[in-house]
């Protein structure tokens, strides 16, 4: 005998049964029939459940199309392995797509396809063979949107070792490129053989042109504004004053006009045939000049990407790459770009191309941030008119101790010291929480900052004002 009852994959107890029946493997949802479809299923796909029937008993009645599709979505989030309770079997494309998903997240995942089926259902994998993982990859790209096929590759990476595949250039031509595969393939960049890196280098050049294309426009307009603001000059000379600054900067030296009251006459401002009144004249005394500063070829403000390459900063190396080819196609400004791991590399030459630069950079090794700090100490000959950006997680492996007073050197000879722990659109990172909190009180705050804001940070940075640091509106 079948006893049956509603099943609801939203309420708190879905496993008890209805009519008093004690066999738990008597329990189905009656809202399934043997071969009821899902009315509202885009797909038009079929999901069944079989059940046994007495004889004589009436078939159960077809599923509402909430419940139907609640069912679905379940079955999909919990995979094979622990869908029973769902009593839903995915066809068609539903199936496919649950077959990409299991291949990475299921039971089986490792496996090489084509494995064993066991009691328990399918048993999936990739493994490490190089067709089964390209056919793999095209079914992602098929079956769900670009956001989500360059998380399951990173997924597939990460979980399954799949690294080494992206050696063959037919891998490469089959990915999804992102920042994170740009990250990947760097890290792989010495061990790549010949055949690949060309290949490797035009899935990297995609995602820099894409970057590229993103930032430009802002940073340029950004920056742009901040420089000509801070080349105003305290001293100008008559015919360079900025008269609107200047009296707005002024306003508190306003003086009215000694016996300018009732002197009202036809030549007097706010007086039209003598019958107004000169009462609001004044003067005001220009105490502050400001003036615009001269247009010229050299360059305003000088910038120093100091960037540590290790791993787990592979992101933004390539957002900071990037930024670093814009600032320096700038003629307002001088940049310099330096990696550094143990060893310090100052890849300034190779600025006119950011490709270039990411495949000088080696992802890995250790940190020695005073080493790195040293260095751009020694090329600082304008401190008043230096930005100096750290980009590093501050997991020192030199002497933290030099590394503080090196920092502390530089904000007092007026450098702007920023120091940002990632340069990625990433959620929070992994830092050192003590040097970042002894660098905040030398006044260089560390806080992550994602590339839309990095603009804003610089210019901020420029024009020595307080930075937009998120969650921190007043924090120097």
């Amino acid at each position: 005998m079948t006893t049956t009852t509603t099943t609801d994959p939203g309420a708190t107890d879905p496993g008890v049964p209805a009519h008093g029946a004690s066999d738990p493997g008597a329990m189905v949802p009656d809202a399934w029939a043997n071969g009821a479809t899902d009315p509202t299923d885009p797909t038009g796909e079929t999901m069944e459940r079989t059940t046994a029937q007495a004889p004589g008993t009436a078939r159960p009645t077809a599923p509402h199309a909430p419940d139907a599709e609640r069912l679905r979505r379940w079955r999909m989030v919990l995979g094979a392995d622990s869908a029973d309770s769902t009593g839903c079997t995915l066809k068609g494309q539903d199936a496919a797509m649950d077959g990409a998903l299991n291949a990475l997240y299921g039971g089986g995942a490792g496996k090489k396809p084509g494995g064993s089926r066991g009691a328990g259902g399918r048993s999936a994998g990739l493994g490490a063979s190089a067709p089964s993982v390209a056919r793999w990859l095209g079914d992602i790209r098929t079956y769900f949107p670009s956001s989500v096929v360059q998380v399951m590759q990173r997924d597939a990476i990460d979980r399954l070792g799949l690294a080494a595949l992206l050696l063959e250039p037919e891998m490469l031509e089959a990915v999804e490129a992102d920042v994170h595969l740009v990250g990947t393939l760097l890290s792989l960049n010495k061990a790549m053989p010949e055949t690949t890196k060309e290949t490797a280098r035009a899935v990297v050049r995609k995602v820099v042109e894409d970057l590229e294309k993103r930032l430009e426009s802002r940073t340029r307009a950004t920056l742009t504004g901040a420089l000509d603001r801070s080349a105003r000059i305290s001293r100008p000379r008559h015919r360079d004053i900025d008269w609107n600054r200047t009296i707005r900067a002024n306003l508190k030296n306003y003086l009215p006009v000694p016996g300018a009251a009732g002197a009202g006459g036809a030549g007097a401002p706010g007086g039209a045939g003598g019958a107004g009144s000169a009462e609001g004249r004044g003067t005001i005394v220009p105490e502050r000049l400001i003036g615009y500063g001269r247009a010229s070829r050299s360059a305003k403000k000088d910038v120093v990407l100091c960037i540590d390459q290790s791993g787990s900063m592979a992101a933004s190396v390539v957002y900071a790459s990037v930024f670093g080819a814009v600032l320096a196609s700038m003629r307002t400004l001088s940049t310099r770009l330096v990696v550094f791991d143990t060893a310090v590399v100052d890849l300034t030459d190779r600025l006119d191309d950011p490709v270039d630069v990411l495949f000088g950079t080696q992802l890995g090794g250790g940190t020695d941030i005073n080493r790195a700090l040293a260095y751009c100490q020694s090329k600082i000959t304008r401190p008043a008119d230096t930005v100096v950006v750290l980009i590093s997680d501050l997991y020192e492996g030199g002497i933290r101790d030099e590394m503080l007073k090196r920092v502390a050197a530089m904000k007092a000879s007026g450098v702007q010291f920023v120091t940002l722990l990632a340069l990625s659109d990433e959620g929070a990172p992994a830092y050192d929480h003590e040097h970042a909190a002894a660098l905040g009180a030398l006044g260089a705050p560390a806080f992550a900052c994602t590339p839309d804001l990095f603009p804003d940070v610089m210019a901020a940075a420029i024009e020595k004002r307080p930075l937009p640091i998120p969650d921190k509106e007043t924090q120097q």
